[in-house]
């Protein structure tokens, strides 16, 4: 803070000093002509005077030019194929350049000293990545409370890079009476943190409740009514655009509609978009999306960065172009194309000019173990007895309803004049698995095989034994990732080398990839949009109506356990 003042009082040099530039000012909501002064990671002055010391100091001429703040991106699942580091790096170059992740799967993958040591090594790159801290793992686990003892997850919550708590699916065992769990709410909030919900058609009273019991957000809203609803209840209200949901046109289209004329509790999500969506960038879209649909530009930009920084009471660092603030800084060529030409994340140049600088990967998986998996066992026709009469029918990309089997499921090879396929749920470490029937997710394909689930075990799908085998050897030699093989031949893998969740490589590969996996399932029938998420989300107990899942086959409404599962 001494080096900042010494800067301004000409003592020490800036390191860049963006002149002429016309900035959003987010306090006054006015575009202002200002010079912009950074030293290293920081915004040290706004305002007409240029530094009486200019050594060393990068000057940049932005007559012409617009800036406003980096955006933000409040609710990220930094792990949906893509690792967060490759996420980051993404965002950044289209001018999101603060990201609010999941911590989900450090809870899986690391122990707690672990995940807090890497969570350092995040603090310390270009791109703003802070987390938020779960209360729960979004399914039903073999030994699920080893991962949520009160002592670890106020540790996270009390931890200085996590910013709020949740997103909350376990709200009906709020609601239910668990007391333990409005403990951890009531803590976080004694850190002056937020909590996120996770509340999907919610009555108004259902949202009463939950904002008496400590719940401050929701990014759920599929309609403009359901937006106006929690604006009345006082929640601050996510308007989603994701692969799974690219709801943004139409809820902009009936919030406005409903009236909403003050959009301070308002902001965007991408909601863990696979790949490639993410093509041409994040929060930089929805931007775009709402100054067309008639969001006045000053808000749409600020709905993009400060609305969300002050929901975390991080508007100190972050949001706005003001002194003390980390300088990201977005360099645009028209008020209305929020689209930058030029990123700064804190005092970084991402892309200059159009040109996008070359980035360093930072963070050394290998030090924390997140390396090829190293599988002691195979897949063999031992797990391959099918016997279960119920099986998943998919309603939609992720809603799954019961349904009895009526095709004979002792066969090598089920029909292709049905839709049913074998599924599998098969432990990581090869002691259980669940077996049952999936309908709709294919009318052919031989067989699909997955090490990236929500629970870190393997999932199976496919017609064929033969080709399920397959598939599942060669997921071993990779040491994880989604495979596809069909009539003995394999037609496309994924390694995922980090952990068996994460790509290690560009976002621009594995973006290409995803495609490609998504053009080879619909050929062979898969009717959805999204089959990296169908997968994902198939023991994910937040969501209607039956799960498969590593305690078995779940009654999600029931909470029932209908068929347990088999130890190997």
């Amino acid at each position: 803070m001494r080096q900042h003042v010494r800067v301004v009082d000409g003592e020490v040099a800036p390191t860049i000093v963006l002149e002429n530039a016309t900035y959003l000012n987010a306090y006054t909501k006015q575009w202002v002509e200002s010079n912009i002064w950074m030293y290293e990671d920081r915004i040290v002055y706004v305002g007409e005077q240029m530094p009486a010391n200019l050594h060393d100091t990068e000057i940049v001429d932005c007559t012409g030019k617009y800036v406003v703040s980096g955006y933000i991106e409040p609710h990220a699942h930094p792990f949906q194929l893509y690792n967060p580091e490759q996420l980051a790096w993404h965002a950044a170059k289209t001018g999101t350049t603060t990201l609010i992740n999941d911590n989900l799967l450090w809870l899986f993958m690391l122990n707690k000293k672990k995940a807090f040591s890497i969570l350092e090594e995040f603090s310390k790159h270009p791109v703003s990545m802070y987390w938020w801290a779960r209360f729960d793992p979004q399914t039903e686990l073999q030994g699920e409370h080893g991962l949520f003892q009160t002592e670890d997850v106020l540790s996270w919550v009390k931890h200085p890079a996590v910013v709020q708590g949740g997103e909350l699916t376990s709200w009906p065992d709020l609601l239910a009476g668990d007391d333990i769990l409005l403990y951890w709410i009531q803590e976080t909030k004694n850190q002056r943190k937020p909590v996120e919900g996770h509340f999907p058609g919610a009555s108004e009273r259902t949202l009463t409740k939950m904002k008496l019991l400590g719940v401050n957000a929701d990014h759920e809203s599929i309609s403009g009514e359901e937006i106006l609803r929690r604006l009345l209840l006082g929640y601050h209200v996510g308007l989603r655009y994701s692969s799974i949901r690219p709801d943004l046109p139409n809820l902009i289209e009936e919030m406005l509609a409903a009236g909403v004329t003050s959009f301070e509790n308002v902001t965007f999500t991408t909601d863990g978009a696979t790949p490639a969506f993410y093509e041409t960038g994040l929060i930089n879209q929805c931007i775009d999306i709402a100054i067309k649909k008639g969001i006045p530009i000053e808000e749409a930009y600020l709905m993009g960065s400060f609305y969300a920084a002050k929901h975390l009471r991080m508007e100190e660092q972050l949001g706005s172009i003001t002194p003390g603030r980390f300088a990201h800084i977005n360099i645009l060529t028209e008020k209305d194309n929020p689209h930058p030409e030029s990123v700064l994340s804190k005092g970084k140049w991402i892309v200059k000019h159009g040109e996008q600088q070359k980035m360093q990967a930072q963070i050394p998986w290998s030090k924390y173990h997140i390396k090829p998996l190293d599988l002691d066992w195979e897949i063999s026709y031992k797990e391959l007895q099918f016997s279960v009469p119920i099986g998943l029918e998919m309603v939609n990309d992720v809603i799954m309803t019961p349904y009895p089997i009526e095709v004979d499921i002792t066969v090598e090879e089920l029909p292709a004049e049905t839709t049913d396929s074998f599924l599998i749920l098969l432990d990581r470490h090869g002691k259980w698995r669940v077996n049952t029937t999936l309908r709709g997710f294919t009318n052919e394909l031989g067989a699909i095989a997955s090490s990236y689930s929500v629970s870190g075990d393997f999932v199976f799908i496919g017609k064929r034994k033969s080709d399920l085998l397959l598939a599942g050897k060669r997921i071993k030699e990779l040491g994880g990732g989604i495979v596809i093989a069909h009539h003995g031949e394999i037609l496309l893998e994924i390694p995922l080398q980090l952990g068996g969740m994460m790509y290690a490589g560009a976002m621009d590969e594995l973006i290409k990839q995803e495609k490609e996996l998504k053009q080879i399932l619909q050929s062979f029938g898969y009717p959805f949009s999204d089959p990296v998420y169908s997968i994902f989300f198939l023991s994910s107990t937040h969501l209607p109506y039956v799960r498969i899942t590593p305690q078995g086959i779940i009654d999600v409404k029931q909470k029932e356990l209908l068929f347990p599962a088999t130890m190997c």
